[in-house]
């Protein structure tokens, strides 16, 4: 799993030690609100959830970051690729953020590292990124990373007993690498790295 490093943040494996830490937002209805899962019931619950996701790592091709706020030493959220479509070059991203740090650009700066990691480090050729309808503050930070708002599948997912609106935003790699060249002054800082090849070269 690489390390990626921004200004303000360090984002690595997710370990069972950070349960604390992801109990403190997970547990919130508030978080919770517009994603498929519900708020997590007890810190061992959570606890539980980061020791399997140590055998998803351990495959080799699962991408989901830690973020840790480094002023703070303490990990805020996640964000990573929630599913790869292998043949078309194609992935989707997901993020979730500690309300505390929430308006502070944590979530966009975040993401932006994680296109990056995604176009130059494993290929891709799109990236895309989902959202149900309500959920502005995450459609703005798609908008605020370059992605471009696709249109809204109407009852899409059954979500917690109610059927979910879901928005699709996507940028490609012809589009991102434009205005991100790879070896521009404030791209992220990839150590660690494993190359993931979808097409087997």
């Amino acid at each position: 799993m690489p390390v990626i490093e921004t200004e303000r943040l360090f984002m690595r494996r997710m370990n069972p030690t950070d349960s604390s830490d992801m109990y403190e937002y997970a547990c919130q209805e508030q978080v919770t609100r517009y994603l498929l899962w519900y708020p997590h019931s007890d810190r061992a619950y959570t606890k539980r959830y980061l020791e399997h996701l140590q055998g998803e790592y351990r495959r080799g091709d699962f991408y989901d970051w830690a973020v840790v706020y480094k002023a703070h030493r303490k990990m805020i959220g996640t964000c990573g690729f929630t599913s790869f479509d292998i043949e078309n070059g194609r992935a989707e991203i997901g993020y979730v953020l500690n309300p505390a740090y929430w308006g502070q650009g944590c979530a966009t700066e975040a993401v932006k590292a994680v296109l990056y990691f995604g176009f130059y480090q494993l290929g891709l050729n799109r990236i895309e990124a989902r959202y149900m309808v309500g959920n502005d503050r995450s459609r703005h930070i798609m908008e605020k990373c370059g992605m471009t708002f696709e249109g809204v599948h109407r009852s899409l997912l059954y979500v917690k007993g109610v059927y979910r609106d879901i928005g699709t935003c996507a940028i490609l790699a012809d589009e991102y690498i434009r205005s991100h060249p790879e070896d521009c002054p404030d791209a992220p800082i990839i150590t660690r790295r494993r190359l993931f090849d979808f097409r087997g070269r």
